[in-house]
């Protein structure tokens, strides 16, 4: 297993390659909270944004996740341990302000990067507004 990318896979970089082109500037694989010991593959820190591109196989895909014949209970096991890790984080930078975003490495890119750029520039817009201040 350790020859499966953990980052910079394909449809990352390639997400990535458009959100750059747009303007934005981010962070690469880092903790978006620095006791929670998991990275997000995109972290706009000023905004609180947190963007996941999850792989198919390794998140448990409803659409594309088919579960091995061989060693199948385990592999089941760690899907389902892998997806509600996905949750827990989730929770736990909603929690703290962070609004996760999480894609499925086959959606496509181009909607994927505006998607993360409309959300970034929202939140900075309403981290900037009057009403936010005060």
């Amino acid at each position: 297993m350790r020859g499966n990318r953990s980052r910079d896979t394909k449809p990352e970089t390639r997400v990535r390659s458009l959100v750059h082109g747009s303007g934005l500037r981010y962070r690469v694989a880092q903790r978006p909270l620095p006791g929670l010991r998991r990275t997000a593959d995109l972290v706009f820190r000023p905004a609180r944004v947190a963007v996941f591109i999850d792989g198919c196989y390794w998140h448990g895909c409803p659409d594309h996740y088919r579960t091995p014949k061989t060693n199948s209970d385990y592999w089941r096991a760690k899907i389902a341990g892998n997806r509600a890790r996905d949750r827990e984080t989730d929770e736990m930078l909603a929690a703290a302000g962070w609004l996760a975003l999480r894609y499925w490495e086959h959606d496509p890119v181009e909607e994927v990067a505006l998607a993360i750029e409309e959300a970034v520039r929202r939140r900075r817009a309403s981290s900037s507004s009057p009403e936010a201040a005060g």
